[in-house]
């Protein structure tokens, strides 16, 4: 890429359901290439790449999807310019697919002819990606609580020390974020600012915040186990599980269950999509705070 060359932001999905206990993944045609693809498109204007993501799968095939882990990143030149596509695995809900000026056929295929049949080798790139790995059968949402002001501002017991302005719009923000996961269950620390950032989720989903101790540093501290062993617990098959706690605690369990994560270091609003498979972290994801 050339200093001056133009580069073009965009996010798409690789969709895929199960069959006989294997992933068909969904292809699309578009009539102005004459190419099979995978559904993306370009971002929005200061459009987050994970909502633009879902939006464009939304908009060009009709599908209601769950996002799953990120999968990677591709770029390419196009004329003069340079694009950057990130691309997520997401689990096909439901959804009808109607024709459309851009895509006028799509194709549900195993992923052996899902390579053969895709036109450009960065597509193959990402489902190679994909079927690297299992499909997860349980993920863990880990939420490090949104901003709370100083501890050494707040006079009273610090494990009632709510979110400042900025943690409540953080918290705001996660609920146009962490419902793409598709969470069925969310739990938090015994910390006033750890229920606080999830409670707007928790309303938004019209789920309840379940108060768990061994989320807290405290617990963590004395008896680390604890809660891994918590935490793991919460991997069940086909459960989607939010977790808020602190600074110590969710940079700690990143340490124990994450698979070659280099940083572990997580920004207060921040968190991390843990995918499983048998009780086992096969990807760990790092999302910035909003």
């Amino acid at each position: 890429m050339t200093p001056s060359q133009k580069t073009i932001a965009a996010a798409g999905g690789l969709v895929w359901r199960m069959r006989d206990g294997a992933p068909d993944v969904l292809l699309i045609h578009r009539p102005r290439y004459d190419d099979w693809t995978l559904p993306k498109g370009k971002l929005l204007t200061d459009e987050p790449d994970l909502i633009g993501a879902v939006r464009e799968v939304g908009e060009e095939v009709g599908a209601e999807v769950i996002v799953k882990e990120r999968i990677g990143t591709v770029k390419y030149d196009v004329g003069d310019a340079r694009k950057r596509v990130t691309y997520w695995s997401m689990q096909y809900r439901e959804g009808d697919f109607m024709p459309n000026d851009e895509v006028d056929r799509i194709e549900w295929l195993r992923v052996g002819r899902a390579y053969t049949t895709l036109s450009h080798k960065f597509d193959r790139k990402i489902l190679e990606d994909f079927a690297s790995a299992p499909v997860p059968d349980s993920v863990l949402v880990l939420v490090r609580h949104a901003k709370a002001g100083k501890r050494t501002d707040w006079r009273g017991d610090d494990d009632l020390r709510p979110l400042d302005p900025n943690g409540e719009r953080q918290a705001r923000a996660l609920t146009q974020l962490l419902p793409l996961f598709g969470p069925t269950r969310i739990y938090s620390a015994d910390r006033t600012r750890c229920v606080q950032t999830v409670e707007p989720l928790a309303a938004a989903l019209d789920l309840r915040v379940r108060v768990e101790p061994a989320f807290a540093d405290e617990t963590f501290d004395a008896a680390p186990d604890e809660t891994v062993n918590a935490l793991l617990a919460l991997a069940k098959p086909g459960k989607v599980s939010v977790v808020c706690s602190q600074g110590l605690t969710i940079p700690s369990l990143i340490d124990r269950l994450g698979p070659g994560i280099r940083s572990s270091d997580t920004k207060k609003g921040a968190w991390w999509v843990l995918s499983l498979v048998d009780g086992e972290v096969v990807a760990a994801d790092y999302y910035d705070a909003p």
